[in-house]
């Protein structure tokens, strides 16, 4: 695979970043990293990772770019900025955005890359960063499907599930409302277990129930047994990271002109949580909150 497949660069080499750095690497593609903190940059260097010293060096080096940055602003400036990739990317590359990023700013970067003949695709993902390191992520795509072939050998290496959900803009819709839905069965099943032991019935027995009957979702099946019951809290999703993406959902619904009462209300719960929970704490603390419990603090 390594000596026919197009170079890969990836910028942002966190949890993310640098597990679907890994696993490109264990999948046999030549892959060369950036990120601003030094620290970082050694954790991947250590993995095998060919650390460059700018963006400009990374973009003229490869055929494919993944980006895993923070915030749609990171996104933008990594792209527009005078030493971004914009700027130096070959005519043909395409750029791999998996961050979870405004839909707005996603669509007008396609349009600017189009304008230099560079695929520019929404990518978001899901799967944390075990998902990342194992290869197992779910991927939803906006973007041209001629990019979406051209990137495909390096889509699939770092997922299982990779979907072309449509134009650009396309797969960061799709990742706010499966965010907004996870924000939100998290408040409803805090809200159901309590219910279950003030009716005298242990939660953990009820939740045998809810995973075998219609009332499940990845929360009853995933974070309860895994993160929440067992206590250990160590998904590697923040409480800042689903703030960020419930508030980017709720921005989106009022730009849309969506009205939507019971995620207003969800979304209101995970501003408030910001009293009651840093924005490094892991984002299944939520169902912990004195207010969500339905006790005053």
């Amino acid at each position: 695979m390594a000596s026919e497949d197009p170079g890969v660069a990836v910028v942002g080499l966190g949890n993310m970043g640098l597990g679907m750095a890994a696993t490109l690497l264990g999948k046999d593609f030549a892959v060369a990293g950036y990120d601003l903190s030094a620290e970082r940059c050694a954790l991947a260097r250590a993995a095998g990772v060919t650390i460059v010293p700018d963006l400009p060096t990374l973009a003229r080096g490869a055929a494919i770019l993944v980006l895993s940055l923070p915030l749609a602003r990171d996104v933008a400036a990594t792209v527009e900025g005078a030493d971004g990739l914009l700027a130096h990317a070959s005519p043909g590359s395409v750029i791999i955005d998996t961050s979870t990023s405004e839909v707005a700013t996603s669509r007008r970067l396609a349009a600017l890359c189009a304008a230099r003949s560079i695929g520019f695709l929404d990518a978001p993902v899901s799967g944390g960063p075990a998902g990342a390191r194992a290869g197992t992520l779910a991927i939803m795509i906006g973007g041209d499907t001629g990019h979406v072939a051209m990137a495909r050998t390096v889509l699939d290496a770092m997922g299982t599930t990779v979907l072309h959900v449509g134009p650009s803009g396309a797969g960061n819709v799709a990742k706010l409302v499966n965010n907004l839905l996870v924000a939100s069965h998290l408040l409803t099943m805090s809200e159901a277990m309590r219910l279950s032991e003030a009716a005298g019935v242990p939660a953990a027995d009820v939740l045998k129930v809810v995973n075998a009957a219609s009332g499940r979702s990845a929360v009853s099946e995933v974070n309860y047994p895994r993160w929440i019951e067992s206590g250990r809290f160590d998904s590697g999703f923040t409480m800042g990271l689903m703030r960020k993406d419930v508030g980017l959902a709720a921005a989106l619904a009022a730009q849309v002109g969506a009205n939507l009462p019971m995620s207003e209300l969800a979304a209101k719960l995970w501003r408030e949580s910001a009293a009651g929970l840093a924005d490094g704490e892991d984002f299944n603390r939520i169902t912990a909150l004195p207010a969500v419990r339905g006790t005053r603090p």
